[in-house]
């Protein structure tokens, strides 16, 4: 039983099902602290490029706190001070803030610098990179930024037979953190099956949250009659969560809040299970817990999967500045 909420008369047989872990991943805190820390030691305003994390709650507190969004680095005042998002940049956007003499402060997620050093280490020794995920996707665009010639984007196992690559035995694969994991494995299975000889990066690219995410949502489907995934809709990792229940067969929405639930949705429902992509924040998970209430669903029982307790440390700008300015230390950002 979650002591998130007190269980009440359950005789109407109406539950939901909390699955944990959820909400914010380890690079999510460690971007939204940045920006925080940010604003202690520097005041208003501080520059952000793209969304720092996809999630629009945050980005709207963030916003009010005196954190300016913008999505190109023109918007940035010439030696002003900027933060690069959870999602990484390429090389041109490092050279174009170099260039204009802003104060960069790097808030990539630690688990996709892994993929841009894995792509530049590939492109130095001459390999086509295969980059599986999403064109128009902030991480991708980063990431094909490291090594533009040297790296093709396929999403479906359809683009791998339409691929024609001319040294078949120079090739490597990597992907976007955020994908379905069931779908990404039919892509490699592909390429595997049509270029034996490719290499994949040391270790899985699809982050641990987005791994644990999508195996609760497993886990919970049989259970349920109904998913509902607190996020944003330009968050992947919050859609795929979407799209792996309802292959398996069980009606799922997104919603960015407890307002955008319709009542048809819960026609004829007695359990609803409960989660988050990895940038909402765990308020408006309760706020939706409650919100159901007022359709009978007031017994909640949480159900854990897998303990989650990894920390990134902050930026080494920020540090370095935390103890120019007021010369003590900040910690590590942690889930």
């Amino acid at each position: 039983m979650s002591d998130t909420v007190n269980a009440v008369d359950a005789s109407n047989g109406k539950k939901i099902i909390l699955l944990s872990p959820r909400g914010f991943c380890a690079g999510v805190v460690r971007a939204i602290d940045v920006v925080r820390i940010a604003l202690d030691l520097y005041g208003a305003p501080i520059y952000v490029r793209k969304e720092i994390v996809h999630n629009r709650h945050v980005v709207e507190e963030l916003r009010a706190a005196g954190a300016v969004f913008v999505e190109e680095l023109s918007e940035v005042p010439s030696g002003g001070r900027v933060i690069f998002s959870a999602h990484g940049v390429s090389p041109a956007v490092r050279k174009e803030a170099r260039e204009r003499l802003l104060e960069v402060i790097d808030a990539t997620c630690p688990l996709v610098t892994k993929v841009h050093l894995e792509a530049v280490k590939f492109a130095r020794q001459n390999y086509t990179i295969i980059l599986i995920g999403h064109k128009y996707h902030d991480e991708v665009i980063g990431t094909l930024g490291e090594a533009p010639e040297s790296t093709i984007l396929v999403s479906t196992v359809e683009d791998v037979d339409n691929l024609q690559i001319s040294d078949p035995s120079k090739m490597c694969y990597l992907t976007q953190t955020t994908l379905s994991l069931d779908e990404t494995r039919h892509v490699v299975a592909r390429l595997k099956e049509k270029y034996p000889g490719i290499k994949g990066p040391p270790g899985q690219d699809i982050c641990y949250a987005t791994e644990n995410r999508q195996l609760g949502v497993k886990a919970v489907a049989p259970l349920c009659d109904l998913l509902l995934v607190v996020g944003s809709r330009n968050s992947s990792n919050s859609l795929r969560l979407v799209e792996v229940c309802d292959h398996a067969g069980v009606p799922a929405y997104l919603v960015d809040d407890e307002r955008e639930v319709k009542p048809e949705w819960l026609t004829g429902v007695k359990t609803i299970s409960v989660t988050a992509g990895a940038s909402a924040p765990e308020n408006l998970v309760q706020q939706l817990i409650q919100s159901l209430g007022k359709y009978g669903f007031n017994h909640v029982e949480e159900m854990e999967l897998k303990e989650e307790d990894v920390r990134f440390s902050l930026p080494g700008e920020l540090t370095a500045a935390s103890l120019r300015l007021t010369n003590i230390s900040l910690p590590s950002a942690s889930v």
